[in-house]
């Protein structure tokens, strides 16, 4: 078959350079035409601005014809940890191929996920892919999300969620790893925060989200060390969001989460990982929700 096999004698794959860059931005504008152009240039302009992983594709792969851009895949990797535990994890982002190439667009993906010891993740396939990525080999990790009310829990005397600052006290309490984090999402327009409950301090970034057709305004969490926390620092976190005008969370999960007052949505932003280690729940960290936007 022509989709998984060789290309034609007038294609080509290969890697995304920085002269690239204009006809992959006009290329998605074709695959995706909801989105602007302004949309494009912001997120592939913060993409540009990170330091590439050694060994890895800076920005991902594309698809040509006669020197014409037809398809493209973005590839934003990330290392987590250091030595023996270090990791690196790719987010597959923005798939498109134009329709007269479709039946070669797999090979977009073959030349992504070919990388060796990486964790791939896709965090918003559309519907009609699900069973595509099942077929590339990746598994589904989170099944829907949980919307909630953060300030209907009650905070214990003392909890106080803060802006995250590496000057402040509480900052101290966290790893290496957690500081870097909130330090640069809050660099790409992230809100990063410490939220200190009872005398544990829980690093978290939020990142803006519009539920039900953009008519209510939430904050979709891309960053928790572990969702088991949130229950304990939800009544800090809510009385913090509701001085700014806040109300609604989302966060990735299987089901729903004991202690918090709201609703699970199954098969609403479904997740796939192909791999050697399930990414966690409540850590979207440097993907395409930061980088491009909710």
């Amino acid at each position: 078959m022509a989709g998984l096999g060789g290309l034609r004698g007038d294609l080509g794959c290969r890697q995304i350079g920085e002269a690239d860059l204009g006809p992959v931005i006009a290329c998605l504008r074709r695959g995706f035409p909801g989105r602007s152009r302004a949309y494009w240039e912001a997120g592939i302009a913060r993409l540009s601005r990170r330091e590439p992983v050694e060994g890895c594709p800076k920005y991902g792969y594309l698809l040509e014809s006669a020197g014409q851009t037809v398809g493209v895949i973005l590839m934003i990797f990330s290392c987590y940890g250091e030595g023996a535990s270090a990791e690196i994890r790719c987010n597959l982002s923005s798939w498109c191929v134009d329709p007269e190439y479709r039946s070669y667009g797999a090979r977009l993906v073959f030349a992504a996920v070919r990388h060796r010891g990486v964790t791939f993740t896709n965090v918003s396939p559309m519907e009609p892919t699900w069973a595509v990525a099942s077929g590339f080999g990746f598994q589904r990790f989170c099944e829907g999300q949980f919307v909630f009310l953060p300030a209907l829990n009650r905070p214990a005397r003392g909890d106080r969620t803060l802006p995250y600052s590496p000057d402040l006290p509480e900052a101290r309490a966290l790893s290496e790893e957690e500081r870097r984090i909130l330090d640069e999402h809050a660099a790409m327009g992230c809100l990063s925060l410490i939220c200190v409950s009872g005398g544990k301090v829980a690093p978290l970034v939020l990142q803006r989200k519009l539920l039900l057709k953009g008519l209510a305004p939430a904050r979709q969490i891309v960053y928790c060390r572990d969702i088991a926390d949130l229950p304990r620092i939800a009544g800090t976190l809510g009385r913090f969001l509701l001085a700014r005008g806040g109300l609604l969370c989302v966060v990735d999960a299987n089901g729903g989460i004991e202690g918090l007052s709201g609703r699970f949505f199954h098969n609403r932003g479904p997740k796939y990982f192909r791999g050697p280690r399930p990414p966690k729940l409540g850590d979207l960290s440097y993907s395409e929700i930061v980088l491009f936007g909710a």
